[in-house]
Formats: structure tokens, C-alpha cells, sequence
């Protein structure tokens, strides 16, 4: 179960990778670090401004964490699109490189300030949820803490879904990524909807950084090395493409928890990294295009 809770929250960030990607070819990687400040700036919501404590009766701690969850993610959009205005917009006629080099430098530069304002300390709320079991299938006990990210992750993920699918914002998203010059053609306000894809991307680890917060611990660089795995999990599936960011995800949560949980011949969690960063490594050489991907010409 902590495979697919993990996976979960990998997915949610993975997204956010997939989405920029998709309709800026822009790899941007502060996304893990913005992922990072919302789990700490909700962290501030949850111990500070509504003060919620394993004692509170369960209807306090709900509506809490739902009020987190909304103003964690508007929280997120807001930061996630001024990084857009402010410093990718003028890039998007640069050469890659540039681009690439400027999502660089926002990484480090949204790191520090998280860093600045919350210090080098860790933060959770991991008490917050029982871990007692809520259900048992098959002989496995499904506990409280493990449940509540498989019920906030699916409707988000549902919703993105529909979003991107059937609504009419969504159609303008898949036409500015396929051919952003003909969708201007048509009326299409690129620059809108490429901002609107950054507030979506935000929203996403908005969400991801609360519900990490309530099953670890989390400082100003946690998202440096969970961007990296989310990122990860994004080109094993298809960079670009949705259902493969998902899946992907999905089995490095899997490899991750078989890695670190079970106790023959597993190399251990030391060897985590390694794991994932070998996958990645593999999967660039011998499938670039991911699982779910379609192949297309360099510079396409």
C-alpha cells in the first residue's frame, strides 16, 4: 500500500512536470521546489493558523485539511504562474538551453526562499491521521493514514482529466502544445492558456505537498530530490503525456517500496536513488519516447 501512496504523490507532481512540458517543450524544474513550499506553507496552515492536533475531534481535523488542500493549491497556482510571467515567458523564442538554464536558476532561487522563511528544520503533520487500520482486503490492512491519499489523489486526478478532455480550456491547452502559432490563428489566447497550464501545474503540487506533509517529514529541499524521482517517473511514462506520467509514477512507487520493504535479496533504501536514477538513465538510452510516448523527430 505505501507503493501506491507514494506513487500517488509522485503522480500528482509528475503531472506538473508533463503538462509545462507538453505545451512549452520546457523542462521546468522548479516545479519540485514549488512543490516543496506548498507542503511547507501548509504545514503554516495546518500547526499554525488553524492548529489542528491528533486530539481534535475528526470533523475539526477534516475541514481543516480540506481548507489546507484549496488554500494549499490556490497557494501554489499563484507561485507557479508569477515564476511563469516573471521569468519564462521571455524565454519561450530563446534557444532551449536558455530556457532550460532559467528553470535552473527559479529552482534555486524558490529553494532559498523557502530556506529563508522556514529555516533548515524539518516539518509534519504526520500525527495528524491514525494509522490504525480502516479495512482489510485479502489479508492486507488498509490503515487510515495510507487510505486518505488514495481518496484525495483520485478525485484530482479525475478532474484533471476532465479538464484537459472535455472542457473547452482543455481544447486550447491540446491545441496551443500541438501548434501554438495555428491555435493563435483560431482565436486561441496562447499566452493565457499557457498560464493557465502553470496555475493547473501549481494546483497540482499544491495538492502533493500536503499530502506528503501528512506521511513524512519535509524541509526547503525535499522537492530537489522528489522532483528529480517525479521527473523521473514522468519520462518513464511519456514525457508530455498524461496517462503515462500517472503510470509511471505508479511503478516507481512500486520499485521504491519492494525496494526498501522487502527483506530478501533487496539491495535497501541506500540504494533508492540508484534504482531510479539507472531507470532513468535506461530509459533515455534504449526508449526516450517512455512508455505510453510516441516517438517523434529531434526538433519536432
Amino acid at each position: 500500500m505505501i507503493g501506491l501512496t507514494t506513487g500517488a504523490v509522485y503522480a500528482l507532481v509528475a503531472l506538473g512536470y508533463t503538462l509545462v512540458y507538453g505545451i512549452l517543450q520546457l523542462i521546468n524544474f522548479a516545479h519540485g521546489d514549488v512543490f516543496a513550499l506548498c507542503g511547507l506553507f501548509a504545514s503554516t496552515l495546518i500547526l499554525t493558523v488553524f492548529d489542528l492536533s491528533a486530539g481534535d475531534a475528526a470533523i475539526v481535523i477534516v475541514g481543516g485539511l480540506a481548507a489546507t488542500l484549496l488554500i494549499g493549491m490556490a497557494f501554489g497556482s499563484v507561485l507557479n504562474a508569477t515564476i511563469e510571467f516573471l521569468a519564462y515567458r521571455r524565454m519561450r523564442k530563446a534557444p532551449r538551453l536558455a530556457a532550460l538554464i532559467t528553470a535552473v536558476g527559479m529552482s534555486f532561487i524558490v529553494q532559498n526562499v523557502g530556506l529563508a522563511i522556514y529555516g533548515v528544520g524539518f516539518r509534519s503533520a504526520t500525527d495528524l491521521i491514525p494509522r490504525t487500520t480502516a479495512f482489510s482486503i485479502g489479508g492486507v490492512d488498509i490503515p487510515w493514514n495510507k487510505l486518505v491519499i488514495i481518496l484525495i489523489t483520485i478525485p484530482v486526478l479525475m478532474g484533471l482529466t476532465y479538464l484537459v478532455k472535455s472542457t473547452r480550456q482543455g481544447k486550447a491547452m491540446r491545441a496551443t502544445a500541438q501548434d501554438p502559432d495555428a491555435a493563435a490563428m483560431m482565436g486561441i489566447n496562447v499566452n493565457r492558456t499557457i498560464s493557465f497550464t502553470f496555475i493547473l501545474a501549481g494546483a497540482l503540487a499544491g495538492a502533493a505537498g500536503l499530502l506528503f506533509l501528512l506521511q513524512f517529514n519535509m524541509r526547503y529541499d525535499t522537492g530537489f530530490e522528489l522532483g528529480l524521482i517525479a521527473f523521473t517517473a514522468a519520462v518513464l511514462g511519456g514525457i508530455g503525456n498524461l496517462s503515462g506520467a500517472v503510470l509511471g509514477a505508479l511503478l516507481i512507487g512500486l520499485i521504491q517500496a519492494f525496494n526498501e520493504g522487502l527483506e530478501w535479496n533487496a539491495p535497501g533504501s541506500d540504494w533508492t536513488r540508484s534504482i531510479v536514477f539507472g531507470i532513468l538513465i535506461a530509459i533515455l538510452v534504449f526508449r526516450p519516447e517512455g512508455l505510453l510516448g510516441e516517438r517523434t523527430p529531434e526538433g519536432a
